[in-house]
């Protein structure tokens, strides 16, 4: 069991690094609006005062975070790509962490590690990830865990030989409008078929929606098919013959929605009885699902408990690679067992 607080190493200060930065440690609201000198230019959105705008949604006082803080944490040490960046982030923080010179040493005298990524698909996860659980650290990744199955499976792998605790889950996953509408399919009657909409052309947003779909409609997809003009954009999830609690007619994604209301998901269930819509599911309630993801993290350091989401991440990367081959070949490709064996609890 660790003790509080959480010594935390921060792998990549994009804007989810700023997201999970500023909800696990005490920071000037001020600067995270406007962290940049005049006329510098921005790495990422949270320097043009992304964060502070979902976050502080309180116009009459900006100093106010309208999400609670998630305590428990002491970021200590931060790394990116870009030492300026790195360096931007870490002065926003009332007690500033050690900007290092490499991802290697983030976890050196660290509790945990969290590699954040708002807008990569993974393929350098097990790269990042290797330092730290190699030291037997315990380790958040962000989605996805990993580009193929091969390296998500070579990062579990890691994690349990070293005896690390593993995390990695999407902030969509736990939206609380996510549980909510789950709760709501009996509304339909016998579940016939789901839809979602949003995520965008790229796997960054793609595994979001990817996630959506097996909390709200279960996991244990058997095949996937896909279709698009550049790659994968529309995804349909095959659940095979009627199955309690999943639709008899799939999930189809429809990712290629062009421009959207602040990054907003919708979902859709449709049965006998009718159809039920979500509410947008966007930026503004992104950051209760980056909160929710940041107790989970702490219950497991704190308490060993499982986490709950690893399961889920290792179907949705399977996901992701099947319809990557499916669009190559234009033919249905069929999960692997291990992927499909589990179900929701």
């Amino acid at each position: 069991m660790t003790e509080s607080p959480i010594r935390v190493g921060l792998i990549r200060c994009d804007t989810h690094g700023a997201y999970y930065g500023a909800l696990m440690a005490a920071h000037d609201p001020l600067r995270l609006r406007t962290p940049l000198a005049a006329g510098a230019t921005a790495r990422y959105s949270w320097q043009a005062g992304g964060a502070h705008f979902y976050f502080y949604t309180d116009y009459g006082d900006p100093g106010h975070m309208t999400v609670d803080a998630v305590d428990g944490f002491r970021l200590t040490r931060v790394w990116d790509e870009h030492a300026d960046a790195a360096e931007c982030l870490a002065a926003v923080f009332d007690e500033p962490p050690l900007v290092c010179s490499s991802a290697e040493k983030v976890s050196d005298d660290v509790d945990l590690v969290f590699i954040a990524d708002c807008n990569g698909d993974g393929s350098d996860h097990l790269q990042l990830a290797r330092p730290g659980l190699e030291k037997g650290v315990a380790t958040f990744v962000d989605k996805p865990l990993a580009f193929t199955t091969d390296e998500a499976r070579s990062i579990v792998t890691l994690a349990a030989d070293n005896d690390a605790a593993l995390a990695s889950a999407s902030i969509l996953q736990v939206l609380p409008g996510v549980t909510q509408f789950s709760r709501r399919l009996a509304e339909v009657g016998e579940l016939q078929f789901g839809a979602i909409q949003g995520g965008g052309l790229t796997l960054a947003g793609q595994i979001h929606t990817i996630c959506v779909a097996l909390q709200v409609f279960g996991n244990g997809v058997l095949g996937v098919r896909a279709m698009g003009a550049a790659g994968p954009d529309t995804i349909h999830l095959d659940y095979g013959p009627a199955r309690e609690q999943r639709p008899v007619r799939g999930v189809t994604l429809s990712c290629d929605v062009g421009a959207v209301w602040h990054c907003a998901f919708h979902v859709s269930a449709h049965g006998p009885a009718g159809a039920i819509h979500s509410p947008p599911l966007g930026d503004f309630v992104f950051p209760f699902g980056a909160a929710a993801i940041l107790r989970q993290v702490r219950d497991v350091m704190n308490e060993g408990k499982v986490a709950t989401f690893l399961a889920q991440m290792l179907e949705a990367v399977a996901i992701a690679e099947a319809a990557r081959q499916s669009h190559a070949t234009g033919k249905r490709v069929e999960l692997p067992s291990a992927t499909n064996s589990g179900h929701n609890t």
